[in-house]
């Protein structure tokens, strides 16, 4: 069931998107080659702490052992959900954060890919191309329309790349617990309900620089491509109220796009 939100509920959420985004931009110059992942997520932990509000990733579970991070470091052919450890990065990785913010009951959550060095060619056009996917999507999710517009956006969007689009993972429901209904794909498939008033979604492609298959790691959490090759995942939560669209979280591609 979709739960919408009233104007209330919406502000409360914007206000976590807000913090949220305003971590990333202390967090983005930090990742550098030679940092551990696990010094990542440690700082990650203490900076929300210190701001006021949960880190919603730590603990969290859905059918398997809880998640023992506070935010999802995934590293060149890890999709999503990487698990920080004393793994360093290194130059030329791109380097996928995905986090969420529980602040006073409201939920944010927010993907970015980060290129830590020097990374080739090759990584940055699929790093730019996935962020332009995704604005393609929120371009397409308009008051009253149906969700699969947005899918239908990143898959147009992405198909003259050649890239693979993870169809196995997907945006969500957001604001009031991490995942609700709908699922938002990244290719058109699945229910299609109406973009009505209210409804909070995080729209978040995972896109391979290769094949769109992939494969779980006995860890039970890290997603990894197939073939070995790069992936990049970025995210924004938005709303739809009173007829328009306003993505909650806060651009940050001027901390990554040099």
């Amino acid at each position: 069931m979709i739960r919408l939100k009233n104007e209330k509920q919406i502000d409360g959420i914007r206000k976590s998107c807000k913090l949220l985004s305003a971590m990333y931009r202390e967090l983005i110059p930090l990742v550098k080659p030679g940092i551990q992942t696990i010094e990542i997520d440690q700082w990650v932990q203490n900076w929300i702490k210190k701001a006021g509000g949960r880190a919603v990733f730590l603990g969290y579970t859905i059918k398997k052992k809880p998640y023992p991070a506070a935010i999802c470091i995934s590293i060149n052919d890890e999709v999503i959900h990487g698990i920080p450890s004393k793994r360093r990065i290194r130059d030329g990785d791109l380097v996928s954060l995905d986090c969420g913010i529980d602040l006073g009951g409201f939920i944010s959550d927010q993907a970015v890919s980060v290129e830590a060095g020097k990374t080739s060619d090759a990584v940055k056009k699929l790093n730019k191309t996935t962020n332009e996917a995704l604005y393609s999507g929120i371009t397409a999710a308009k008051a009253n329309d149906r969700l699969l517009q947005i899918s239908r956006a990143v898959e147009s969007y992405i198909r003259p790349f050649g890239y693979g689009i993870v169809k196995e993972y997907c945006g969500h429901g957001v604001g009031l617990a991490l995942h609700e209904d709908p699922q938002v794909p990244n290719t058109p498939h699945g229910a299609n309900p109406k973009l009505s008033n209210g409804i909070v979604i995080a729209i978040e492609p995972m896109i391979n620089m290769g094949t769109s298959d992939i494969e779980v790691l006995d860890d039970e959490w890290t997603v990894v491509t197939a073939d070995s090759k790069v992936s990049a995942h970025w995210e924004h939560t938005i709303a739809i109220f009173n007829g328009k669209t306003e993505i909650l979280t806060e651009p940050l591609e001027a901390s990554v796009f040099k």
